[in-house]
Parts: C-alpha cells; sequence; structure tokens
C-alpha cells in the first residue's frame, strides 16, 4: 500500500468519529433495533461468554468506542476488573465519561492501538473489539503483545469479509447508494436528501489470515466464534428488523461455532499471550 494511500485511509478513520454529530449518530443505531444493534448486541454477548472464564485483573478495552462493553463490565463484574478504557477519538472518550459517570474504578485516555503509552506488561486481558479493523494489523497486534502480560488473554473481534451480508453490502449496497447519490447531485437533489454511503477505511481479514497475524504477534489463539449470524443482506434486513426483534432476548441464537459460522457478519477470537523464551 502506498503512502498517499495509507494516509488518505488514516485520515477517513481519524474523520469516521471526531465529529460528535456522527458520534451521537451512532449511538442511537447502537440502541435502536436495525441491523447496527442486532451487531453489537451479539458482539457483546460473545465477548462476554469469552470473559466469564476469565477471574478479572487488570483490563484495557482498546477502541473503546462509545464505552458500552466498560459500562456492560461495571455493572455485571462489579469489582472484577480494573478498567482502561482508550479510543484515538476525543469524542468517544468523552461519551464514554458521560457513560460512566466518571467513575473512578476507570481510568481513560485517548490513544492510538498502534502506540500506546501504557508500560510493558501492564494488562492481564486485552479487548481490542471494532479497533483492528481500522489499523495497521501488524503494528497494532504488537502493540496489544507489548501491553499484555505473558498468558494474558486477548479478545479481539474482526468484521468478517467473506460473509455474505458484507459481501454484499461492501460489493453491492454501499456502490449503490453512492451512484444513486450521485444521480441525485445531478438532479439538484438537496444534500441532506441525498443517498450514499461514507467511504470508512475498513481494512477486514478474513478468520485465517487473522489467526495468522495472531501467531506472529506472540499469541496463541484458542477460541474463535462467530456472531451476528444472519441470511439477510441490506435493505431487506433493516425492513425485517423492525418486527424480528427476537435477538435482543436470546442473543445466543445469533453466535455460533458451528457450521452457520459462515454466516456471521463478524467473528471473535480469543487467544494467550506466549510466554517469552
Amino acid at each position: 500500500m502506498s503512502i498517499s494511500v495509507t494516509l488518505e485511509r488514516e485520515e477517513r478513520v481519524r474523520a469516521q468519529y471526531a465529529d460528535t454529530t456522527l458520534v451521537t449518530d451512532y449511538a442511537d443505531a447502537y440502541q435502536g433495533w436495525g441491523p447496527t444493534a442486532r451487531y453489537h448486541h451479539s458482539r457483546l454477548h460473545a465477548v462476554d461468554e469469552i470473559l466469564r472464564g476469565c477471574p478479572g485483573g487488570a483490563l484495557l478495552d482498546v477502541g473503546c468506542g462509545l464505552g458500552m462493553m466498560v459500562r456492560h463490565l461495571l455493572d455485571t463484574r462489579p469489582g472484577d476488573f480494573r478498567i482502561t478504557a482508550c479510543d484515538q477519538s476525543a469524542a468517544m472518550i468523552d461519551a464514554v465519561a458521560t457513560r460512566t459517570r466518571e467513575d473512578e474504578r476507570v481510568r481513560l485516555s485517548v490513544e492510538d492501538v498502534e502506540d500506546m503509552p501504557f508500560p510493558d506488561r501492564s494488562f492481564d486481558v486485552v479487548l481490542a473489539m471494532g479497533v483492528l479493523e481500522y489499523a495497521d494489523v501488524t503494528l497494532a497486534l504488537e502493540e496489544i503483545a507489548r501491553v499484555v502480560r505473558p498468558g494474558g488473554l486477548v479478545v479481539a473481534t474482526m468484521l468478517n469479509p467473506r460473509s455474505p451480508y458484507r459481501l454484499f453490502e461492501w460489493g453491492v449496497f454501499w456502490p449503490a447508494r453512492r451512484a444513486l447519490g450521485g444521480v441525485e447531485a445531478v438532479l439538484r437533489v438537496p444534500p441532506a436528501r441525498r443517498h450514499g454511503a461514507r467511504r470508512t477505511g475498513i481494512k477486514a481479514l478474513s478468520l485465517r489470515r487473522f489467526r495468522h497475524q495472531l501467531w506472529r504477534a506472540g499469541f496463541k489463539p484458542e477460541d474463535a466464534l462467530s456472531y451476528d449470524v444472519t441470511t439477510l443482506v441490506p435493505p431487506v434486513d433493516r425492513l425485517v428488523r423492525r418486527w424480528d426483534r427476537g435477538w435482543r432476548e436470546h442473543p445466543e441464537t445469533t453466535v455460533t461455532r458451528g457450521a452457520k459460522r459462515w454466516l456471521g457478519t463478524g467473528y471473535l477470537v480469543a487467544g494467550r499471550r506466549v510466554a517469552d523464551a
């Protein structure tokens, strides 16, 4: 990848959630009943399932976003984890501070996953949810490996680029919306009413490639599962989600380790930091 392309991608990533309006829109989508809400609810359940076997300790939530996982851990595992949460978006960290009510059990900071200020071997657990798609995966995993203790747990998620949902969304749905927006611009439709799709800078890896990256960074993958399992594609999913709301009461139906894992719009890998030789 050329330097100019890399810089352009980094700028897209920074801009995406630097705007407080976009952060608010993201929060609204997270709390609703649409595909975005289902995705995040399913992912939270998947991570929660992995953490059930973890007794606690110093935990880093890198790329913490709005702090939904932080709030969840404070509510469901009080006293188990000493939490540090960071995100490269100051607007996101402000949202986390509001959501956690500036709880003294949580340390917040604006940081980049590729260059964190934390000392070596600082954490027993590192969560990297929804952040590695926007970063240089090699650099990010090397940095995570540096700050986690030998034997420590890493829980990382990734959008599944080979799922029917992502293939259709990225290859058909988003380009169609952008093309329609271009036609509407020619027809002088007001900007606020035009269709479109933001260019996000997402770069997702297949499960096989991601496992390889984890091994290279010094982690031993121990478990993998797919979440947000669905046969629907956009925009049909948006219509169906208006009445199909069972996923919120039964999130376990949206995750799998079995034959349907290829239908998951995202996947999770849990692994341990290998002790230095």
